[in-house]
């Protein structure tokens, strides 16, 4: 028997111990099984399934590019780019849905307008962060006098971005809430005290296309109050808004004048085209840093927007205003603007 006789041999006689034959495939071992991210439609959309929980996320936010313009100080004319992120998460709970929110605002540029470039040089801040379950609100947040403005008011009725705990009762067309709120931050920067308390309400009703409500805050450390109110109604092509605004003195809440009066008219001229003129009236504008004066002051604007498409809308306002001075040779009035290009997803 030679070599190769003995070869074909041996392979028979595996052959025939294990019963394997040529056309036997080859088995793979089976994969793990694989989660795949599922929509979430309980809260809206947008939200997906955190893959192994019944937690809910989303993320949105926009990309923003501004180019502004006016006489202010020594500038002429600026521009910064934005980007501004959401995160929420939702899920059911025996007490309802609970619910938090990080808000993230990264700016780089120059604005000559500072107060709207918070994270200049490229920085990230954290422009809120807080956790919402059974009508309660607590951590940081805007308060209400921000939360309720007016279409294209020509002045800041807010900046309040305090850590606070805040309850709503909602009833649907009806709403009443209080929060408490550590003015601390807002209180140094302003005032120079270091242990600044607040307390705020709100009343809000809603009877078809009106929206009236009221809001009342109290600043404990420097003991003074400040009241805002806002009426919008749905009127001919647009909506009408009215503000009306009172301080007994400079607080955390408002510290530019004594009283003040906005209104504005969004007219919807087209599905993708808004103009909206607005204008504003201060009375007794603060004096220093702890009181009011007898000066007065004005503004007016004009804001248009464009929505391009889907998710792309651009944004074009020029403003007027004149403040009163104490000093003949200053020049308190002044001309701003700016032009905007916004992506939202």
């Amino acid at each position: 028997m030679n070599i190769k006789s003995l070869l074909l041999g041996s392979a028979a006689a595996l052959a025939a111990v294990s019963g394997a034959h040529a056309a036997d495939a080859i088995v793979a071992a089976e994969p793990e099984p694989m989660e795949y991210v599922r929509v979430c439609d309980a809260f809206g959309t947008g939200y997906f399934y955190i893959p192994g929980t019944e937690t809910c996320l989303s993320i949105s936010g926009y990309v923003r590019t501004q180019v502004e313009f006016g006489d202010v100080g020594e500038n002429s004319w600026g521009s910064y780019t934005r980007g501004y992120l959401t995160v929420a998460a939702k899920n059911d709970t025996e007490f309802g849905t609970l619910s938090s929110y990080i808000n993230l605002q990264a700016d780089t540029g120059h604005s000559i307008n500072q107060s709207s470039i918070e994270g200049s040089g490229g920085g990230v801040i954290l422009d809120g962060a807080w956790i919402e379950i059974a009508g309660f609100k607590i951590g940081n947040f805007y308060n209400w006098w921000d939360d309720f403005g007016i279409a294209g008011e020509t002045d800041s009725t807010g900046g309040n971005l305090f850590n606070s705990v805040q309850y709503t009762y909602d009833a649907g067309s009806f709403q009443i809430g209080a929060s408490v709120e550590d003015l601390e931050p807002n209180e140094i920067e302003q005032f120079g005290h270091d242990d600044g308390v607040g307390i705020s309400a709100l009343v809000r009703g809603t009877i078809g296309g009106v929206d009236a409500l009221l809001i009342g805050s109290y600043d404990f450390d420097v003991d003074e109050a400040a009241f805002k109110s806002r009426f919008t109604a749905t009127f001919g092509p647009g909506s009408f808004q009215i503000a009306g605004i009172y301080a007994t003195n400079p607080n955390a809440y408002w510290s530019t004048s004594e009283w003040s009066v906005a209104a504005s008219y969004e007219i919807k001229a087209t599905d993708k085209f808004t103009i909206t003129p607005g204008a504003q009236y201060f009375g007794s504008l603060r004096n220093g840093t702890d009181s009011f004066g007898g000066r007065d002051g004005w503004a007016a604007g004009l804001t248009a927007g464009y929505q391009i498409t889907d998710g792309l809308r651009t944004l074009a306002t020029v403003n007027y205003k004149e403040f009163d001075s104490d000093n003949d040779d200053i020049d308190t009035d002044s001309v701003t603007g700016f032009i905007r290009l916004q992506r939202d997803f």
